[in-house]
């Protein structure tokens, strides 16, 4: 039997998938999870093969979950789910080891047989969208590139204070997390922005995930 575990803020698209996977003889619902979080600790306790891991939730998102369960001993296939084939996580899925993604109107046949390849150590993908999944795969790393070269003179603490905020955390939360006074956030903000020549938050923000400083904040 090939375990399978369902990761979904939607309690409905978690039913759906139940059901549908239920039909196959050779496949089992272990569990479902409604945030990221929660998913990395039914991984833990529930053992599966294959998990299908909604990208955009509350709290610890599909991402995040990933890359924390892909660091676990003899971690599970991770396939995304996600409604949108351009969406732009699904890149950085597949960049972190993720199985594959499948939209989450793929028919239930479909579903099925792709589970059973990913449990297989496959790749899959859900039909039509390669073309241009491998397009924003090479734009992605061109960002990605240029992100980098830009933050290549930070130093380690305005790295970490940078992924903070593109995690959308507030001066108050980032003091918190790295042990200084929010006055000295607050200095360290204001100087990276002119360092990094942004005009505000919001760019410095989306810098950090073309950078992808939000996975170095996870693994702090």
């Amino acid at each position: 039997m090939i375990k399978v575990l369902i990761v979904d803020d939607d309690r409905l698209v978690c039913a759906h998938l139940r059901i549908i996977l239920q039909d196959a003889p050779d496949l089992t619902v272990v569990g479902v999870a409604h945030d990221g979080a929660e998913a990395v600790e039914s991984v833990v306790r529930l053992a599966p093969d294959v998990v299908l891991m909604d990208l955009h939730m509350p709290g610890v998102d599909g991402l995040t979950a990933t890359a924390r369960i892909a660091r676990l001993d003899d971690p599970p296939r991770v396939i995304a789910l996600t409604t949108f084939d351009l969406d732009r996580y699904v890149v950085r899925m597949i960049e972190a080891d993720a199985a594959g993604f499948l939209l989450k109107d793929t028919p239930p046949e479909d579903l099925i047989a792709l589970v059973r390849v990913a449990a297989q150590g496959h790749t899959v993908l859900s039909p039509g969208p390669t073309k241009r999944l491998a397009a924003a795969s090479a734009r992605h790393q061109e960002t990605h590139g240029r992100a980098q070269a830009r933050i290549a003179d930070l130093t380690r603490r305005e790295r970490e204070i940078l992924a903070c905020i593109g995690a959308g955390l507030s001066n108050a939360e980032i003091a918190e997390r790295v042990h200084l006074s929010e006055a000295t956030i607050k200095t360290y903000v204001s100087r990276m922005l002119t360092k990094l020549d942004c005009a505000n938050r919001t760019q410095a923000a989306r810098l950090a995930f073309d950078a992808d400083l939000d996975a170095d904040l996870d693994a702090s």
